[in-house]
């Protein structure tokens, strides 16, 4: 499991407790009354070790809306998965008060959920007073408990806001999206590469055939005028020896041929 989390995935982001918060299952206010040694080792990836333990705890307030706890206030139940990891801890300490974010395994045990890999346990603290009061009302709380007063600011963000969640998936879409884009560009850039590569290649080509044909076309012409000044040179050789022959002789030609 702590490589699991050390190794977190590729596109993940941080997310507000706001945020987490919404996507927690069951979140409790409540007391550590004791810490028991883990008796088995319930999660399979897991060896046994002495770091492992669940605490006994007593609840002090249950969220007002979209729990799935539903038990009395005031009830003892037991948060299994606690302890020292090699990426992370699950720790608590008795007689102390904490915020949980919880979930129920396939095994029916209530186990810290750590939204998107994030802290599942927080103290009870001043500012964590005021951060979990401002993002829903508690209720079914023990006649004790006084330390979740309704804000109305709580009433207004639900009223004029968004889902978290809803808008961090959709920042979360378009960045993928932007992602694929940024991969189809470089793609097209690769491919656009290639065809400049191929078009400098053909302009070669053709300035070497053009020069090819160039210079053949230069010694057709030489040819053609070589042998124009060959035949204006050297007549035809009938036509030479007309010329060589006397004036008498070639009457007699003449006078036979008739």
């Amino acid at each position: 499991m702590g490589t699991f989390w050390c190794q977190l995935p590729h596109d993940w982001r941080p997310q507000t407790e706001a945020c987490r918060a919404e996507l927690a299952e069951i979140i409790v206010f409540a007391k550590v009354l004791a810490l028991h040694k883990e008796p088995y080792n319930y999660l399979p990836w897991q060896s046994p070790t002495d770091l492992l333990y669940f605490a006994e705890i007593e609840l002090l307030c249950d969220q007002a809306w979209g729990s799935m706890l539903e038990v009395p206030a005031g009830s003892r139940f037991n948060v299994t998965g606690l302890g020292y990891f090699s990426c992370f801890s699950y720790s608590v300490t008795p007689n102390n008060n904490y915020y949980f974010f919880l979930k129920m395994d396939e095994n029916y045990n209530m186990v810290p959920h750590g939204v998107n890999f994030q802290d599942a346990i927080f103290p009870d603290t001043a500012d964590n007073h005021r951060l979990f009061a401002s993002l829903f009302q508690f209720a079914n709380c023990t006649p004790d408990t006084q330390v979740h007063s309704y804000t109305p600011e709580w009433e207004a963000q639900e009223d004029s806001r968004f889902l978290c969640s809803t808008v961090q998936k959709a920042l979360f879409e378009e960045e993928e999206k932007v992602s694929t884009l940024s991969q189809k560009v470089r793609s097209l850039e690769k491919a656009n590469g290639h065809l400049r590569e191929k078009v400098k290649t053909m302009k070669r080509l053709l300035r070497q055939a053009q020069r090819e044909t160039a210079k053949e076309k230069q010694t057709l012409n030489l040819k053609q005028l070589y042998e124009s000044k060959t035949s204006r040179t050297h007549p035809h050789q009938d036509t030479t020896q007309d010329q060589k022959e006397p004036p008498l002789k070639r009457a007699l030609s003449k006078t036979l041929n008739k």
